[in-house]
């Protein structure tokens, strides 16, 4: 993230459009859906695209171990400019996804150690856009609210990279101030953090964590 300026928002795990409608209001930049079957906030091709319906902002098809065509079919099926790796695909995959079609692709890393993010950047990174970093913990699954408690300096080589680094896991209202200021992300990511009830968003937690985020990065010399 260049000094002075914020990073960019993404409110993922949307589920109803009145939620996306209020994000894309509030001001989100990403909108993310959980395409994959099997979790909790999943949602089918066709229930996906009438939550997109309307909104303006970029929108994230996320998927888990999905062959090359389910990729690219669950990402036409919203009209997503990113697809959102968050398994263990292989680099074969992103490399056959990078030429099929004109989506940019993240790949999400529960980083445990700092080697962990290195290895992706090392593995993906002339295949990838934006590298996703998120709190690790066994057994565990991805997308699943853990803080990411690495030492900033983690972050170092995705940073040098010419690789967005998006910044998942456990973030609020509350925390994201914060955590903007430890790891200078390109990106927050927020999904739980600004829900009433579960896959039911927030609309006021998402307009003030947009908010906190507008403002983390200000000088004090700057209005508030």
């Amino acid at each position: 993230m260049l000094p002075g300026s914020s990073p960019l928002v993404k409110i993922c795990g949307l589920t109803r459009n009145v939620d996306a409608r209020f994000a894309d209001e509030a001001g989100a930049d990403y909108l993310g859906l959980i395409m994959t079957e099997g979790y909790e906030r999943s949602v089918s091709k066709d229930v996906a695209a009438t939550v997109v319906r309307g909104v303006l902002a970029l929108k994230v098809a996320v998927t888990v171990n999905e062959s090359v065509k389910n990729n690219a079919d669950l990402a036409d099926a919203i009209g997503a400019s990113i697809i959102q790796l968050h398994g263990n695909e292989s680099v074969a995959i992103a490399r056959s996804l990078k030429s099929a079609g004109d989506w940019s692709i993240w790949k999400a890393v529960r980083a445990k150690t700092s080697e962990d993010v290195q290895r992706v950047v090392e593995d993906f990174g002339e295949l990838i856009d934006g590298i996703l970093v998120e709190g690790y913990r066994d057994g565990a699954i991805g997308g699943s609210g853990l803080t990411l408690e690495l030492d900033p300096d983690a972050l170092t080589v995705a940073k040098r990279s010419a690789l967005s680094v998006v910044l998942a896991g456990g973030l609020t209202p509350t925390s994201v101030a914060g955590a903007v200021a430890r790891y200078s992300p390109d990106v927050v990511d927020v999904s739980s953090g600004v829900e009433v009830k579960r896959n039911v968003k927030d609309r006021h937690e998402m307009e003030v964590f947009i908010q906190k985020v507008r403002r983390a990065s200000l000088s004090p010399e700057d209005p508030p």
